[in-house]
């Protein structure tokens, strides 16, 4: 016997493409992940605070030579 679910899944794949399509956006849109558009926003906030920190002194900047230096030095270990 057939799950619901299963049933689902081939009467889905029976519809054309672009119903499919929509289907497939209500979905994702149904499990409420973050947008491009907010991930975007998130990382250019992160990056302004990143940059007022190195401004302000808060922080030092590493150079990328030492972080790779590190980084090379850790997995010769």
């Amino acid at each position: 016997m057939l799950t619901l679910s299963h049933k689902v899944e081939q009467e889905v794949l029976l519809l054309p493409s672009d119903e499919r399509l929509a289907l497939i956006d209500k979905l994702i849109t149904s499990l409420n992940l973050p947008t491009q558009a907010d991930i975007d926003k998130l990382w250019a906030k992160e990056a302004e605070r990143r940059i007022a920190e190195l401004d302000s002194g808060k922080v030092q900047g590493i150079s990328g030579k030492k972080v790779f230096a590190d980084i090379r030095s850790r997995l010769s270990k």
